[in-house]
């Protein structure tokens, strides 16, 4: 490009207005993605490229880019008193590739990425690209007017979580395998997940990273869709396909640290602008990342700014937002001396509560009807509370203890399960404190943790019985579902970022059951509201029975809202068929088996109690009637009122 093109001019005092830089540095301007980053724009009859970036510690910003040759005397950028440098260049075209290159106060130069750039290049370059979001013409209306309907928490939910590049891998001449891209994750991606049941795809970060090892969390280009499977337009064609299906897309978000790549946040303008200076605030010693300030206002308002625009620009259904714990706790895996305490002598992040709390207030107010999912793993109060309760006004919170001790009990041999019986029941005793959602994730198939199937114990049978008991439980048990790729047909090996996952293991009769089984799992659900419409109160859930450690057997019922419909839960967890075991019912008549993971379509032993159950006005479990089943082997089994 030659840069004689691209004359430079100072932005216009209507661009970015006093009123906008007042809100900026308050914390408060909610979208000033509208203003900061680079937008095509016309201006005094020019057309050309508006840019904004925040350096208020700068000596010198100059605009670089392919346009000038990358040479930091063409086109230096005008500061104000609000710490805001800003250009505007005529002639620039959509798709040019920028910089900034800052000027520290101790004379020292960085070339960084633009914090508020809507693309970037392909790893390994990591420089800003100029792109139009508003071209993209959307055809999800239908989705998005009745949204907040569809993700209300009386509906289902279960969910798909996905790791875009290696989902599936496709044979590439140059490379022997490929990532899909977002258009074509949008054509085999969406049917599977439709086929298998699932109401939502819940995507690891798809904000640009550095390194594929890091699955997105750590994050370089806040604002842009990662280039790896195309371009942001394409990243939109692929939600609006999601939407037009009917599927909701939750996207993972990452508030809570910052890599120290050199081209991003770390070091900005040659302070510690978007961090802390002391480690001991600043420093994440597991990941060797770096903590957010959030109590700077302009911080603030970089982040409540960045989670809107995911649900504005690319009409993001809702986000996860990634190691919320670690942004609670002020010694968060931090030895005492390591950590400074809050100015009441306390370990908790105020200034991160707070934060999270004005982002959910901000989501919530401007989109109704969007989910806020919390990965809290400790047992911090009133996550899904509301904000005016003192609560941090997520939508839902995932339940890492229920699957800890789950999972826990799953691995112990049958024979000694009995010992463990409580691990099972456990959860109960805070399943109705917050909004829970049952997370099988990634995170639990990976490191060295081996993958779902090989958590279970036994022969081969029996680990696919057991797993297919797990998922019944699972499935029947309060909150919402989440289960990571691969899981749903017993992928032997463990989820490796770098392969596909293993769908060459659905040639075998026993991962084609266990597919199978997670399908009729979603469509019983779905059908049933006793499994959804009362996840979070204790009028949606009563035990049957929780004593029978001997047998290693639990029962429980599941009621809808109105109580008059009801679907009853027994799993056997271990490898014995469980003859005569009579159980309690509200209600005397005929019953029939919803489901049963011992089913031979899904590689099971097919032993069942019978087409018709009928009910014995016999007492038992605080019941008048009672029922007497056959238990099959390693099996859960959902039975409902015939009638």
């Amino acid at each position: 490009m030659s840069k004689s093109l691209y004359t430079a001019h100072p932005l216009p005092s209507t661009w970015l207005t006093d009123f906008d830089k007042h809100l900026f540095n308050e914390g408060t301007h909610e979208r000033v993605y509208e203003k900061f980053g680079a937008h095509l724009q016309e201006t005094g009859g020019r057309k050309g490229v508006a840019f904004a970036v925040w350096a208020p510690n700068a000596r010198k910003v100059s605009l670089i880019g392919d346009f000038n040759g990358w040479n930091g005397d063409s086109h230096p950028m005008y500061s104000s008193d609000a710490g805001i440098w800003t250009l505007f260049v005529e002639n620039l075209p959509e798709f040019a590739v920028y910089k900034y290159r800052i000027t520290a106060p101790d004379g020292q130069v960085f070339d960084k990425s633009d914090p508020y750039g809507f693309a970037m290049e392909e790893r390994p370059r990591t420089g800003s690209v100029v792109v139009d979001l508003n071209r993209y013409q959307w055809h999800d209306e239908a989705w998005m007017i009745s949204r907040q309907e569809r993700q209300s928490l009386l509906n289902p939910i279960s969910i798909y979580e996905v790791h875009a590049g290696s989902w599936r891998k496709m044979p590439d001449e140059q490379w022997g395998t490929r990532y899909l891209t977002y258009r074509e994750l949008a054509d085999v991606l969406i049917p599977y997940v439709l086929d298998m049941g699932y109401t939502h795809i819940e995507l690891l970060p798809m904000a640009e990273h550095p390194f594929d090892g890091s699955w997105g969390y750590q994050v370089l280009g806040f604002f842009a869709p990662t280039s790896r499977f195309g371009t942001p337009e394409d990243f939109m064609y692929f939600v609006d396909q999601c939407h037009r299906n009917n599927l909701g897309v939750i996207l993972d978000w990452v508030p809570a640290h910052f890599p120290k790549d050199g081209a991003g946040l770390n070091f900005f303008d040659g302070t510690h602008l978007y961090s802390h200076v002391d480690p001991r605030q600043g420093e994440h010693q597991d990941w060797g990342t770096l903590i957010f300030n959030y109590g700077r206002n302009e911080v603030r308002t970089f982040l409540i700014s960045n989670a809107l625009f995911w649900l504005d620009k690319y009409h993001i259904d809702g986000l996860r937002v990634d190691a919320v714990a670690s942004m609670l706790y002020l010694d968060y895996s931090r030895e005492e001396g390591e950590w400074i305490p809050n100015r009441y002598g306390g370990r908790e992040n105020l200034e991160a509560i707070s934060f999270l709390q004005k982002t959910n207030e901000v989501l919530h107010g401007c989109f109704p009807g969007i989910l806020t999912i919390a990965e809290e793993s400790t047992s911090w109060p009133m996550v899904t509370q509301p904000t005016n309760l003192g609560g941090l006004g997520f939508s839902l919170k995932w339940n890492m203890g229920w699957m800890h001790d789950t999972l826990s009990y799953m691995h112990e041999d049958p024979l000694f399960r009995r010992f463990h019986h409580n691990l099972m029941t456990f959860g109960m005793l805070y399943a109705f404190h917050e909004n829970f959602i049952l997370p099988l994730s990634h995170d639990e198939v990976v490191h060295g943790k081996g993958s779902m199937i090989n958590k279970m114990p036994g022969d081969e049978w029996q680990k696919f019985a057991n797993l297919r008991a797990y998922y019944g439980f699972m499935w029947g048990y309060s909150g919402k579902k989440l289960l990571f790729m691969g899981c749903e047909f017993g992928q032997w090996q463990e989820w490796d970022h770098d392969r596909g996952i293993e769908w060459a293991a659905l040639e075998a009769p026993n991962h084609q059951g266990l597919q199978r089984f997670v399908r009729d799992l979603n469509l019983v659900y779905r059908n049933e509201p006793a499994l959804y419409e009362n996840d979070f109160d204790w009028e949606g859930f009563s035990w049957i029975d929780t004593s029978d450690t001997d047998n290693s057997v639990f029962s429980f019922i599941r009621f809808d809202r109105s109580r008059k419909n009801f679907v009853i839960v027994v799993a056997n967890f271990t490898p014995v068929v469980r003859n005569l075991c009579r159980i309690g019912v509200p209600e005397p008549g005929r019953y029939r088996e919803l489901l049963n993971s011992d089913k031979e379509v899904y590689w099971g032993s097919n032993i069942f109690t019978g087409e018709d159950i009928f009910s014995q006005e016999i007492a038992s479990h605080g019941h008048h009637h009672s029922l007497v089943l056959t238990l099959p082997p390693l099996s859960t089994i959902y039975i409902k009122p015939a009638d």
